[in-house]
């Protein structure tokens, strides 16, 4: 397909950062094709945020993929193992990854990417306020981008893929005071990794656990409605 600079595969899982991340990827003039991957998650309830975010960004395209990532199963994320609730611990990698989940994401946008033309994939990973995940620091993203060169057409070709982290860096209160400066509605992004049956966020897992202090040291009015604080 031939090259369309002004497109963007934004990773876009309807949680906050991935919010702001397509946010970012609009302000700096990229016409959005977002991607949600439903891997049969148990807070499958974030495909309906990302359906409600894609609309507030107002992007070109929105492909929800299905691929049952339960069948390998190894998280809390997709097996009968509980969702850790005692908050983030240094140097812990706590249930909640997903087996390299980034990795198969990112090339799935990629292969998306090669096709429509796009030269950008956005994914709103952080390593300042998180969980540990080893999918989500600056060297898998370079690692990616250097994959991503020489496993295409495009790359071989001379058209080189970018993977924009633009979050990689801030601080969870960084990135909820920026979705407030894009004109973003958090409200409509979820972050739970265990929704009570009413359709609350739990309030305890690690996820609930930095959204909140990022609101809080934002000094920002948080929409979420928790179930539990800790």
């Amino acid at each position: 397909m031939t090259r369309n600079p002004k497109r963007a595969v934004v990773l876009l899982s309807g949680g906050l950062d991935s919010m702001v991340c397509a946010g970012r990827a609009r302000e700096e003039g990229f016409a959005v094709l977002a991607l949600t991957i439903d891997y049969n998650q148990r807070h499958a309830v974030e495909i309906a945020a990302a359906g409600r975010v894609a609309a507030m960004i107002g992007v070109e395209r929105h492909i929800v993929l299905p691929i049952d990532l339960r069948a390998f199963g190894g998280s809390a994320l997709t097996d009968a193992i509980a969702v850790p609730k005692d908050g983030v611990q240094d140097g812990v990698i706590p249930a909640t990854y997903v087996p390299a989940r980034n990795t198969i994401f990112l090339s799935l946008a990629l292969g998306w990417a090669e096709a429509a033309g796009a030269r950008d994939l956005y994914v709103g990973v952080n390593a300042v306020d998180y969980s540990g995940y080893p999918d989500c620091r600056p060297e898998f993203v370079a690692g990616f981008e250097r994959l991503a060169e020489i496993a295409t057409r495009a790359g071989v070709e001379g058209e080189p893929f970018r993977i924009r982290a633009p979050l990689q860096h801030m601080s969870k209160a960084e990135i909820a005071a920026e979705a407030a400066r894009l004109g973003l509605d958090a409200g409509q992004s979820w972050s739970c990794y265990d929704p009570t049956p009413d359709g609350r966020h739990c309030g305890l897992c690690d996820s609930c656990r930095l959204r909140r202090a990022g609101f809080e040291a934002a000094a920002l009015p948080d929409p979420t409605v928790y179930a539990a604080r800790p």
